[in-house]
């Protein structure tokens, strides 16, 4: 009977009709997409006759939203898929292919996940400064394993326990060649790496490794085919993760230095993309995310937990400003850099690092984005077909004929009004409607 159901499922023929579609790069004249399976199969054309009709009047359709800068978990990658963040993109944690399936067995009310695996840094370096110390689990994830079924349970453990039976130190330029190795058999989807000394995390000195150590991971990396990210919150750990030939910075940078133009330059000649994680910078200065935290189109999806991370903030920079935030971004915009939607949000709610949660995070970077002189439309392209394009993910972040069935029905126009994002009305997530 269930594979009866599940051929009905791949033969049933959705149309969304009478709508303003946004394609993942712009509005289109064509009003109406038809879905069959996992997959778009038309937009425009003519109507199937066996189709399903949904009305789509005074509501805009998205393709499904990338935040592409998490940290997660099953109980993550739920909330993302609520608000209509179909794929999450991993920068240091457990959701490699291997993790996948160990984890995600079996789970299917999630979001698609990509994973770095675990990122090259220093013994001692970040993320080290932010973490409890000693090898138990920590409270905080004990917490949230209580909230899981036995068998998600079994699962995040059976990961934790892989991910921490030998934490990879690296020392040398060998261990680092090793690492990349590791992180490559594990089914990591590209490979991270830390150039992080603390000061903007309200821990100056952290160890960082060589640069010799990391350009040689960088290189490493490049043999196999993977993309680069690097964590860097400053201008000086920019330039040099740029020198390193990296393909992407996992940040911006939160100060605003004299030679500033000169770095903006080098980032947009060298071809990498930012995320600059507007949010995060947001929450470093000292602001909490309260005003997402009490839409209603927020406060009704998530748990009191994480209402309460929003409410709070990291408040590790409070002298940074978020002016300078703002005008950097929009240097490297106007430079023709690659801006792309992401967030840092952690796996679980830790009270010390407030103002996110995930995808509710996304919508709130999309309005920052805009905040600081981005239109609606390339605000949405950092969400969609940006992300999709960086990271070679071809099959999603456009409403295109072929395309994966990931897709957002919203009320209102976000085309114009950006936060119409937050009113999602229904959604489908590879060709199955999760909502409405």
């Amino acid at each position: 009977m269930e594979n009866v159901a599940q051929n009905a499922a791949l033969e049933q023929v959705t149309a969304i009709t009478n709508v303003r579609i946004f394609d993942g790069e712009q509005i289109i004249a064509p009003r109406h997409i038809v879905i069959k399976g996992k997959s778009i199969i038309s937009v425009g054309g003519d109507l199937p006759a066996d189709a399903i009709l949904i009305d789509g009047e005074n509501a805009t359709l998205l393709p499904g939203l990338i935040d592409a800068h998490v940290h997660t978990s099953i109980g993550g990658l739920r909330d993302a898929l609520k608000f209509g963040v179909t794929t999450e993109l991993e920068m240091n944690g457990d959701f490699t292919k291997r993790g996948r399936e160990i984890q995600l067995k079996n789970v299917n009310d999630v979001a698609d996940v990509r994973s770095a695996g675990t990122a090259i840094t220093a013994p001692g370096g970040h993320p080290d400064e932010l973490l409890p110390d000693g090898d138990e689990i920590p409270e905080f994830v004990l917490k949230e394993l209580e909230k899981l079924s036995e068998e998600d349970r079994e699962a995040m453990l059976a990961a934790y326990a892989h991910d921490h039976e030998e934490i990879p130190q690296v020392t040398t330029v060998e261990e680092a060649i090793k690492h990349v190795h590791t992180q490559v058999e594990n089914g990591a989807d590209y490979i991270k790496i830390m150039i992080e000394e603390g000061t903007v995390m309200g821990a100056p000195g952290l160890p960082v490794l060589s640069d010799e150590i990391l350009k040689t991971a960088v290189t490493e990396a490049h043999k196999f085919d993977k993309l680069v990210i690097a964590h860097v919150l400053t201008a000086r750990s920019s330039q040099e993760a740029i020198d390193f030939g990296v393909d992407g910075l996992g940040h911006l940078f939160i100060d605003r230095p004299e030679y500033t133009s000169e770095l903006v330059k080098s980032i947009a000649d060298s071809g990498a993309f930012v995320t600059p994680c507007l949010v995060l910078n947001s929450s470093i200065i000292g602001n909490p995310a309260s005003e997402l935290a009490n839409d209603p189109r927020v406060h009704s999806k998530l748990s009191p937990d994480w209402i309460d991370i929003l409410n709070s903030s990291f408040n590790t920079y409070p002298q940074g400003n978020m002016e300078n935030s703002f005008k950097n971004v929009m240097d490297l915009h106007r430079a023709g850099v690659d801006i792309l939607v992401g967030t840092d949000v952690a796996p679980v709610p830790v009270p010390n690092l407030g103002g996110l949660a995930h995808g509710a995070s996304v919508h709130h970077e999309m309005q920052l984005l805009v905040k600081a002189g981005f239109t609606p439309i390339e605000a949405l392209q950092s969400a969609t077909s940006k992300p999709a394009r960086c990271f070679g993910l071809h099959d999603r972040g456009r409403i295109t004929e072929g395309a994966r069935a990931d897709l957002i029905l919203v009320n209102g126009d976000p085309t114009t009004t950006i936060s119409d994002t937050l009113s999602i009305k229904s959604l489908w997530f590879n060709g199955t409607q999760q909502l409405g």
